[in-house]
């Protein structure tokens, strides 16, 4: 773990460490990105199937691809009442919240007596990359999927990795088809995002990307930003906690653990505290709770390269260090939480309290756990239910309010020379 401290002599240079973007903008990620996505935009299938073989170890052919719809039935027979019971939970919260927040369109008159007007239609085909690797997120396919459902688009693309048995965690696929999937396939990493985004025989191109993932996923998304509409930039997991002396150590501790245990070894996790007794508690405290955590090796090797416990002057010093950071996930330890977050202007979400850890965002809440990682926060909000509509603005006019508009175009028409505009709308005054 990294400690700092302000009586440091480098203190400045090591706030400015720990708030780098972290994998983001990596020069040999994206090289290696790169080069993925043009063997699928050149080869399309063949590509995708060799790069599942490398990367994932399995074996498939083109038309193994798809997931089958006895594979999803079969799913379904799996699912205990156990899992049934906490997938329709936060299924029903994630509906609601994204309810709540679905835009709808509105019309009012301008100046000159026209309608104008915003329209808020669903896209059409959307595509979702659900990650894989040493966990399944069956959480991440509800956090998901449900806001595609709820904004009423029609096909619902789901791409993520498989094993090497070609098989896909029953668990995964049944949350898949709650939150309301039309098409799964087994294809993961940069090349599922390629394939979504340019399309390959198997695998239709879809108008807008969706999802988290590691870091060649997040690169994948910025590289074909143009050929696709993207969401956001959410890669590997954050947190920040920001405490003071009235914060448990024991909970702040295992907050940072818990983010840290994901697995791809590019989680970032910080403390932020003007106590410098909180932050000795927490230290010790995460000694002690991680030899009992079952994905301690993973958690290991997130604490030695990207684990931050910073002691900061004041409350206000850790609040413009926190909007530095701009962390995916900003837990609020302190007396007067309500007040600060406010303050918090970068932050993908904000947990107030010492009852409100992030593993409820991860899972139950409602909101989306879909958020911006690695700075990204600082331009990108989480993931909402109004990113899967497509905005079309509306104009009426009629000839009364036409006429009342052609001084002005006429006006605009001569200053920018373009005297063909105006006449588009003279013509109909005159006729």
């Amino acid at each position: 773990m990294h400690i700092v401290r302000p009586k440091d002599p480098n203190y400045a240079a090591r706030l400015a460490e720990a708030s780098s973007s972290g994998s983001l903008f990596d020069p040999l990620i994206e090289q290696r990105t790169r080069e993925i996505v043009e063997a699928v935009r050149d080869r399309g299938d063949a590509a995708l199937l060799e790069l599942t073989l490398r990367f994932d170890g399995a074996d498939l052919a083109a038309d193994q691809l798809a997931v089958t719809a006895s594979e999803l039935m079969n799913a379904s027979l799996k699912a205990d009442d156990s899992l049934r019971s906490a997938v329709g939970d936060a299924h029903k919260n994630i509906a609601r919240f994204a309810q709540k927040s679905r835009r709808k369109g509105w019309w009012t008159t301008n100046s000159h007596g026209a309608a104008v007007a915003e329209k808020f239609d669903p896209y059409h085909r959307v595509g979702i990359y659900i990650p894989g690797g040493t966990a399944p997120l069956v959480s991440t396919a509800l956090m998901t999927i449900t806001l595609a459902q709820v904004a009423g688009c029609r096909e619902i693309v789901v791409c993520t990795p498989c094993g090497r048995d070609g098989a896909i965690n029953p668990a995964l696929l049944f949350a898949a088809r709650v939150g309301g999937a039309t098409e799964i396939y087994r294809a993961g990493g940069a090349q599922a995002i390629a394939a979504l985004a340019i399309g390959t025989s198997t695998i239709r191109r879809v108008q807008k990307v969706f999802g988290p993932g590691n870091a060649y996923v997040v690169a994948a998304k910025r590289l074909l930003f143009g050929h696709v509409s993207v969401d956001l930039l959410p890669g590997p997991s954050e947190v920040c906690v920001l405490a003071d002396d009235s914060a448990d150590p024991r909970y702040a501790a295992a907050d940072l653990l818990a983010q840290a245990e994901h697995g791809s070894g590019h989680e970032r996790v910080w403390l932020v505290t003007p106590s410098a007794r909180i932050l000795k508690a927490v230290e010790s405290e995460i000694r002690r709770q991680l030899p009992k955590l079952a994905r301690r090796e993973f958690i290991r090797g997130v604490l030695d390269t990207n684990a931050w416990l910073i002691q900061v002057p004041d409350l206000a010093a850790g609040v413009e260090l926190v909007n530095r950071l701009a962390p995916e996930h900003c837990e609020l330890m302190l007396r007067d939480s309500c007040t600060v977050a406010d303050l918090i202007l970068t932050a993908g979400a904000l947990f107030l309290g010492n009852y409100s850890p992030t593993v409820l965002g991860d899972y139950v809440a409602g909101p989306s756990h879909t958020l911006p990682t690695g700075g990204a926060g600082v331009s990108f909000a989480g993931l909402t239910v109004d990113q899967f509509q497509r905005r079309t603005s509306v104009v009426e006019y009629g000839k009364p309010a036409l006429r009342k508009a052609l001084k002005t175009v006429a006006k605009f028409a001569t200053i920018e020379g373009l005297d063909a505009h105006g006449r588009s709308a003279e013509i109909r005054v005159r006729a």
